[in-house]
C-alpha cells in the first residue's frame, strides 16, 4: 500500500478539497495521512473524517503588514520544519500532497528536503503567499485558472481544475424540494454567502425578498447566527444556517444560485453546470482573489458578477431578470469550459509522480 501526506488549512477552502480526493485515493490503495496545525479547521474537519491520522505541528503566517508576530513567527515557521521532517522520516510517504495554507509550507519546504515527491494545488487565480513560497520546492504545482499559468513555474504546471466533492452530483431534485416544502411551480434561487454567511447579501435578499419571491423560491443558506426569525413561515422561503449532507439535493432543486466567489465555491457550480450570480468579497476584506476569480468566470460566459461595494436592491433584481432570460447561455458556456475530471487528473499525477 503507498502512502500519502496530504497538508493545507487555514480554512475550509483549503481542506475540503483534499477531503474531495480521499475517496480515489483510497480505491487506489493509498493509505492517507495528514499534517495540519495544532487547533485550525483542518483539525475538525479531518478528524470527523474518522480513519485519517492526523498530526499537527507548529505554523506561522505570513503577513504583509507591520506586527511583532512577524519577529516570533519565522521561529515557529522552523519549528515546523523540524517537527515535519520527523513525521515525514516516520511515516515514509511516497508523495506529499498540498493544498495551500500556511500550515503547509514547513510540510513542503520539509519534503524538498528530503527529496520527496509534492504536488500543490492552486485554487485562485493568482497564488496565494504560502503556495509561492512553496511552488519552489514542489515537483508539479496544479492550478484552476487558465491565467493562472502565467504565474506558475514553466513545465511544472498542471491544469486540473478544482476538485469537488463527488456527492454533489449525485443530487435529487425532488428530494431537494421535498425538503423544503416547494413545488414545481416557480423556478428555485439558492443563495449561499459563504460558510459563515455574508451580511451583505443577507440583507440585501431580505430587502428584495417580497420582489423576487413573485419569480422565484428561494433557498438561502444565510450562516450560523444569521437566520431572520421574523421570516419563518414566509411562502416559497426557507431558511437555513448551514447544510452539509443535504447540500446535493438543495443543489440538484436549484435553478439559478446567488454566491460568493471563492474558489472552491465556484468551481463547484461549474461542474453542476449551474447558471450563478457572484457576489465577490470585497478588497478592504480580502486580498481581492475573489474578485479576480468572478471576473475570470464572467469573461468566460459562466457568471453574471455583482460587485459588492454595487449590490442594491435594483442591482440584485435586474441580475436575477437578466440570468434567468439567459439561463441557456450560461449552461452552453459551462459545457464548453475546457475544465477537466478534477480528481482523475490530480490522482492520476498522484500516481504517475509517486
Amino acid at each position: 500500500m503507498k502512502k500519502i501526506v496530504m497538508t493545507g488549512g487555514g480554512t475550509a477552502g483549503h481542506v475540503t478539497p483534499n477531503i474531495a480526493l480521499f475517496p480515489s485515493l483510497r480505491e487506489r490503495g493509498y493509505q492517507i495521512y495528514y499534517i495540519g496545525s495544532y487547533k485550525g479547521i483542518e483539525k475538525e474537519l479531518i478528524e470527523a473524517e474518522g480513519d485519517i491520522p492526523y498530526y499537527g505541528i507548529s505554523s506561522g503566517r505570513f503577513r504583509r503588514y507591520f506586527s511583532l508576530q512577524n519577529l516570533v513567527d519565522p521561529f515557529k515557521v522552523l519549528h515546523g520544519i523540524s517537527q515535519a521532517s520527523q513525521l515525514l522520516k516516520k511515516i515514509q510517504p511516497d508523495i506529499v500532497f498540498s493544498k495551500g495554507g500556511f500550515v503547509s509550507v514547513p510540510v513542503v519546504l520539509a519534503a524538498g528536503k528530503l527529496n520527496i515527491p509534492t504536488i500543490i494545488h492552486e485554487s485562485d487565480m493568482t497564488p496565494g503567499l504560502a503556495n509561492r513560497i512553496s511552488s519552489k520546492y514542489a515537483s508539479r504545482i496544479c492550478y484552476s485558472f487558465p491565467e493562472t499559468l502565467d504565474s506558475l513555474p514553466a513545465g511544472r504546471a498542471v491544469f486540473s481544475g478544482s476538485p469537488i466533492r463527488q456527492e454533489l452530483l449525485t443530487g435529487d431534485r425532488e428530494k431537494g424540494l421535498a425538503l423544503c416544502g416547494f413545488n414545481q411551480e416557480k423556478p428555485v434561487l439558492l443563495i449561499i454567502g459563504g460558510s459563515t454567511g455574508a451580511k451583505a447579501i443577507n440583507d440585501t435578499v431580505r430587502s428584495a425578498l417580497p420582489e423576487i419571491l413573485k419569480k422565484w423560491q428561494v433557498i438561502h443558506l444565510c450562516g450560523k447566527g444569521m437566520l431572520d426569525p421574523s421570516l419563518n413561515g414566509t411562502t416559497g422561503y426557507v431558511q437555513f444556517e448551514y447544510v452539509r449532507e443535504d447540500l446535493r439535493h438543495l443543489f440538484a432543486a436549484a435553478d439559478l444560485v446567488v454566491s460568493r466567489a471563492g474558489a472552491n465555491a465556484i468551481c463547484e457550480l461549474l461542474a453542476l453546470k449551474k447558471p450563478n450570480i457572484l457576489i465577490p468579497l470585497s478588497a478592504a476584506a480580502s486580498r481581492g482573489d475573489q474578485i479576480l476569480n468572478a471576473a475570470s468566470y464572467e469573461k468566460q460566459g459562466y457568471s453574471y458578477v455583482i460587485q459588492e461595494e454595487a449590490l442594491t436592491v435594483p442591482s440584485l433584481l435586474k441580475a436575477l431578470d437578466y440570468v434567468q432570460a439567459h439561463m441557456e447561455d450560461y449552461r452552453s458556456a459551462m459545457e464548453k469550459s475546457p475544465a477537466t475530471d478534477a480528481v482523475k487528473t490530480i490522482c492520476d499525477l498522484i500516481d504517475k509522480l509517486s
